[in-house]
C-alpha cells in the first residue's frame, strides 16, 4: 500500500471516476453505470454522507468507499427491512452506519485497500454498528467483512432487478483489528 494512500474523496467531483473502478470490479454495464451515477450523487446529499478514496501518486482512483447514517426511508432500508425483521433483526437499521459502496480495482485488490477504506471510514462513525448488504456468495469481499467482525444478519435477501440474492452484514464498532 506504499504506492496508494487513502484519504477523503470528493465524489461528487470524482464520481465518473469512482464508477470505472465498480464497473471493473463488479462487472457493471454502461447503462448500469448511468443509473448508479444518478443513486451515488443522490446519496451524497443525505445528511453525514462521506466517502473515502484509494489513489496512486498521480492521482488515479484506484478505491473508494462510501456511507452514511442509516435512515428507514431509503430504498436499502425498506427492501432488507422485511428480511431482518423475519430474523428479529430489525433494530439493526436504527442507529447504524451503512456502508453504501466499497470496491478496489481488480488490479490493486488483495493489498489491503478495502480493510483500510472500510475501517477507517468506519473508525469517523458515530453510531455504534454498521451495515452493509454483499452478494450472498462466498467470496473474498464477505470473507474481508467477517474478519472485522461482520456476521450474516439476513441471507437471501432480494433487491428489485438484481439478479442474485444478497446477504446483509452487520458489525458492531468499532471494527476488528487482526
Amino acid at each position: 500500500m506504499d504506492d496508494v494512500a487513502v484519504g477523503p474523496l470528493d465524489l461528487a467531483a470524482r464520481v465518473d471516476d469512482a464508477l470505472a473502478v465498480q464497473a471493473l470490479a463488479f462487472g457493471l454495464s454502461d447503462e448500469e453505470i448511468a443509473v448508479r451515477r444518478h443513486i451515488v450523487l443522490r446519496h451524497l446529499g443525505c445528511p453525514g454522507a462521506r466517502a473515502l478514496g484509494a489513489t496512486t501518486p498521480e492521482g488515479r482512483l484506484v478505491g473508494f468507499v462510501y456511507g452514511m447514517p442509516n435512515d428507514r426511508a431509503h430504498w436499502w432500508s425498506t427492501v432488507v427491512e422485511p428480511y431482518l425483521r423475519n430474523e428479529c433483526l430489525d433494530h439493526w437499521l436504527d442507529d447504524s452506519f451503512t456502508i453504501t459502496e466499497l470496491h478496489v480495482h481488480p488490479g490493486y485488490q488483495h493489498r489491503g485497500l478495502g480493510r483500510a477504506l472500510i475501517t477507517r471510514i468506519t473508525d469517523e462513525a458515530t453510531e455504534p454498528r454498521s451495515i452493509l448488504s454483499a452478494i450472498d456468495t462466498e467470496s473474498p469481499a464477505r470473507r474481508l467483512y467477517r474478519s472485522l467482525g461482520y456476521h450474516d444478519l439476513a441471507r437471501r435477501v432480494l433487491f428489485p432487478s438484481a439478479p442474485t440474492p444478497y446477504a446483509v452484514m452487520g458489525a458492531p464498532l468499532p471494527l476488528k483489528r487482526p
